[in-house]
């Protein structure tokens, strides 16, 4: 699975507003959102093997963030989304 330009930018863009409204929730500190970006980026590598993993499930596989908590993240990004539109 390649992706091409616009996907990489959507993913980016993607995992800093999931980090963002993580942040914000205090459920993650901004240097465990670089550390899940760089592992998130290092594994682009391996894209034909597998395809990119999720900036949540990053910290779920790093018991960083519950399940529950992720859901909260995924809840209020799409409030925000829905509001702004």
């Amino acid at each position: 699975m390649m992706l091409n330009h616009n996907d990489t930018v959507d993913a980016m863009q993607y995992a800093f507003r999931f980090g963002e409204v993580a942040i914000r929730l205090g459920f993650i500190s901004i240097h465990q959102l670089r550390d899940a970006l760089e592992e998130q980026i290092s594994s682009e590598s391996y894209m034909k093997l597998r395809p990119r993993k999720r900036i949540g499930e990053i910290f779920l596989e790093k018991g960083i963030m519950t399940p529950n908590q992720v859901e909260m993240v995924l809840e209020e990004m799409s409030f925000s989304q829905r509001r702004a539109s």
